[in-house]
């Protein structure tokens, strides 16, 4: 573990994570927790009361300048026109020819002025593209990742832990609306937003203040049943609720349509995005694949890369991320597979045996 934390970068709440027991791995170039109990105990505390997960390693960029508008409006795909002040939304960006560069959410903070959240493993080629992308638009580009610390707070009973802690009630707060101002004694922009599925909110703040944020949230969620949750529970939330992952479910081989998040391409808006053309044109001559999610009765997982089979036994796709859902008891997964396949009876191959999924309209689990 101590060669290992050599080469990795550490959030704020490094020490943090180290007094709480947690289990290290490394993820994306950083040292981070998997979990502190067990994955199905942070899982269904998220699912039960709340959760409180260290994102810290998540990058920011901040985007300002009189062009600054018109130049994420031919960077991504969703239509950036429709924010203000206070209002966020989610996006993809992507290559010429419909690939995606990673998926994004985008805060309008000032008038000329936006926050983009991007995924911790892409920072340096997502802040390259952006750069190059930003040629001719007069408006920065700045990396700001290194300032922020991000706290994840989510569950039923999340907003409530917030308010006790916090002083601050944002019960009235909408989805993908945020704040920004005086919180804990520092500053910060708390948004109503999350990877898990549940209600909750997502706390920016300044790097050297995110443990003692995060330490003052535990000693108040500790009378709630706030669990502290690792990239484990981080990853069966989201496959259970049928959010993608970068470099799974969508990546620059599998385009937004592909991938099921045709909602987020604004082909109307004026701005002529990159990757337009070629996504119109796939739309147009009707997709080869589709990104399925599916959920199984036996008891061993599909584990990405594993063969999906048709009923004559012929390979017509892969699994994209497969766990075992702590709410069904059951594995689940996602896939890529032919299209005109997606609707007929679907296998998986592991080891030889060829075992039946279900397919699945997300969310896999649905909360009350």
């Amino acid at each position: 573990m101590r060669g290992m934390s050599e080469t990795l970068k550490r959030t704020p709440l490094h020490a943090f994570h180290m007094d709480h027991g947690a289990r290290m791995v490394p993820f994306a170039g950083w040292e981070m927790p998997v979990q502190y109990t067990s994955i199905l105990q942070e899982h269904q505390a998220v699912r039960t009361v709340a959760g409180l997960f260290d994102v810290s390693h998540m990058g920011e960029v901040r985007v300002h300048g009189p062009e600054a508008l018109a130049y994420l409006n031919q960077l991504v795909t969703n239509d950036v026109e429709r924010l203000e002040i206070g209002r966020a939304i989610y996006t993809v960006m992507c290559y010429e020819d419909g690939g995606v560069v990673d998926d994004l959410i985008i805060y309008q903070v000032g008038d000329e002025e936006y926050l983009l959240c991007i995924n911790a493993s892409n920072v340096e080629k997502d802040v390259e593209w952006m750069t190059g992308q930003a040629v001719g638009f007069e408006c920065l580009v700045d990396d700001v990742s290194e300032s922020f610390g991000q706290l994840a707070l989510q569950g039923p009973a999340a907003l409530e832990i917030f308010r006790q802690a916090s002083g601050q009630d944002l019960s009235g707060l909408k989805r993908f609306a945020f704040v920004q101002g005086d919180f804990f004694d520092t500053h910060a922009l708390v948004s109503r937003t999350g990877y898990t599925g549940e209600d909750g909110v997502e706390i920016y703040l300044p790097a050297g203040e995110t443990a003692r944020v995060a330490n003052r949230l535990v000693e108040i969620g500790k009378d709630h049943g706030l669990q502290l949750a690792g990239l484990g529970a981080r990853d069966s939330l989201r496959l259970e609720a049928g959010y993608p992952l970068y470099g799974h479910e969508i990546s620059a081989t599998i385009d937004p349509l592909t991938g099921g998040l045709g909602w987020v391409v604004k082909f109307h808006k004026a701005a002529n995005f990159t990757g337009k053309q070629a996504l119109q044109e796939k739309k147009e001559a009707g997709l080869e694949r589709q990104v399925i999610y599916f959920i199984m009765e036996d008891r061993r997982i599909a584990r990405q890369g594993t063969p999906v089979l048709d009923a004559s036994g012929q390979a017509v796709g892969k699994v994209l991320s497969g766990t075992q859902s702590p709410m069904l008891n059951k594995p689940i997964g996602s896939a890529v597979v032919s299209r005109e396949k997606a609707g007929d009876p679907l296998f998986v191959d592991i080891r030889g045996h060829q075992l039946p999924i279900t397919v699945a309209k997300p969310p896999l689990y649905k909360v009350d």
